[in-house]
């Protein structure tokens, strides 16, 4: 027998699915904890640097490159939390482990060549006599990618955070 609905049903089942808590931002383990690694690597690069060169650059919170990679961070945090809350079958966690790699791959790879590439030319510029019309360009960005070292480090910080954080939840 076929069910008919009236018009009484659906506004019923309406109003209880808009009186259904939503999700708040701290039960997003995923989001919270790929967020936290990421600002707890922006950060940790002003120490880093302040060890490497010794001297304080406040642009290091919001730059890229450095160590450790807020890059990898990120995404190994996402990858970890997400493996964590739906288990290393799903194939959420299959995505976000290919995403990953490809981040990882890319920050270690392209953009730490773009970088050298990035500074070679900066090199060739400075050599070029003043009335060369390249030599009043603005210098080319240089810290664009990481080292092996420095995914290697942002990603296990990454791994930590959702550790972390799913055992605090």
């Amino acid at each position: 027998m076929d069910e008919v609905l009236t018009a009484a049903d659906v506004a019923a089942s309406s109003a209880s699915a808009l009186d259904a808590p939503s999700p708040s931002l701290s039960t997003n383990l995923p989001l919270v904890s790929a967020v936290l690694a990421f600002s707890i690597a922006q950060f940790l690069k002003l120490f880093t640097t302040w060890y490497k060169e010794k001297r304080w650059d406040s642009k290091r919170l919001l730059g890229s490159g450095g160590m450790p990679s807020s890059h990898s961070a990120t995404v190994a945090a996402l990858a970890m939390a997400i493996g964590l809350q739906e288990g290393i079958g799903s194939s959420s966690f299959a995505l976000a482990i290919i995403l990953a790699s490809i981040v990882m791959y890319d920050a270690s790879g392209i953009r730490l060549h773009a970088g050298r590439q990035a500074e070679l030319l900066n090199q060739i510029v400075c050599e070029l006599p003043p009335e060369h019309p390249v030599s009043n360009c603005r210098p080319l960005r240089e810290p664009l990618g990481h080292t092996p070292l420095q995914v290697c480090a942002g990603a296990i910080l990454g791994c930590i955070v959702s550790y972390l954080m799913s055992n605090s939840v």
